[in-house]
Parts: structure tokens; sequence; C-alpha cells
């Protein structure tokens, strides 16, 4: 038995857009159901996400903490942001994300994995990267503003981090899937089985 997600789409009858904001928004969708009735599901839109995990050669995480309002916490989480772009080639946005919000830069690139963060209430999909061979960049530093202004930098040994996110201690969702997916891969085929930078992702295409 093979266990993979497949691609399906049901019968959507009707569709609205009530909210839209800066850079998502909420959409109602009238799907028909499997016994034929309809049933409204609200979503945001989201135009999707990638995420680095930089493992440096002592085997610390290069990770950041920031305020998240939604949640009223202040989280630590690994480097990652928007595909700010349609179409927009993912391994760029990972290395744009890097620079900006640590001002590192990497020479080993491999898609670590690719998930929906919620898939039940809204389409986001984020590609995380494992970058390793880390230096720290040239040129100026990003000029960071609102709650990025106020994010802290740190270099955390990798078990360390996995032992906060099996005590509960850590909650973003990039860093736990990140996280667990790198020592996963180190105790399976080794980081040089993982797929390639550029390997194709069906949820946000780009061009080759």
């Amino acid at each position: 038995m093979t266990i993979q997600d497949t691609p399906e789409e049901w019968r959507v009858t009707a569709t609205s857009t009530p909210f839209r904001g800066n850079k998502t928004s909420v959409r109602t969708d009238d799907v028909v159901m499997p016994d034929g009735t309809v049933v409204g599901r609200d979503y945001q839109v989201h135009p999707g996400s990638v995420a680095v995990l930089a493992l440096d050669d002592e085997d610390r995480v290069l990770v950041l903490r920031q305020y998240r309002h939604p949640v009223r916490h202040k989280l630590w989480e690994i480097p990652a942001g928007l595909l700010d772009v349609p179409g927009e080639n993912p391994l760029h946005a990972a290395q744009r994300e890097l620079y900006e919000e640590a001002h590192v830069k990497a020479e080993e690139w491999h898609v670590l994995t690719d998930v929906y963060t919620t898939p039940g209430g809204c389409d986001e999909a984020v590609r995380i990267f494992l970058a390793r061979g880390l230096s720290e960049a040239e040129g100026v530093r990003f000029e960071v503003a609102e709650e990025e202004a106020d994010m802290e930098l740190a270099r955390v040994p990798l078990t360390e981090l996995a032992r906060g996110v099996l005590a509960g201690e850590l909650h973003n969702n990039c860093l736990v899937v990140g996280v667990l997916s790198v020592l996963a891969a180190r105790a399976g085929d080794g980081f040089e089985a993982l797929r390639p930078a550029e390997a194709p992702w069906p949820a946000r295409p780009f061009p080759a």
C-alpha cells in the first residue's frame, strides 16, 4: 500500500471573497459533498511561503525569536517569508529570506519537506529547505521594521531544539517540522538523498 496525498477537487457551485487583505484574503466556496448536499467552506487564500532550516558546522540551527500577535507569543522560528511574486522560484525566495532575516548565505541547499500548514482553513503551502555551508553575507544588512525590529537571533544545537519541540516548549510550525525532518533525514538515507533545491513543487509551480 502506498501512502501518498493525491490531488482532488470537489465541485464548487458558487464562490465569493468577502475580505481582501494586503497579502491574503478570505474566500467562501459552496462545495458539493459526496451525498449531494452543498456546504459552505470559508478559508484563507495565501500566496505560499518558504522557510529555511540553516544548519551550521557545529550542528546548530539558526533561529529567530519574533512576536506573533494572533497567538500573543514570542516564538522561536526558522527564517521564513512569503512568496511575494506569483511563480517566484522558491529557492531564490528562501535565499532572500536567509539574507534579510539573518544576513547569512549558504553553499548547499536541498528541499527538506513541503507542507500545508492548516489545510482545514487555509490553502498556505510551505516549502522548507535545508541550508548548509553557512557564512556571513556580504554587503549592508537588510533594514528591518515592525515586528522584525524586535527580532532576536541565535544558533541553538539541533538536539536542544528537538527536546524543546517534544517538551511542548517550541510551537512554530516550520521550526517543528524542520527540526524533526532533519533528524529523520539524518537517521535515514542522509542529507544527500533529499530532493534537489529546485525540485518541482506542484502546490506552487514555478518555471524550471
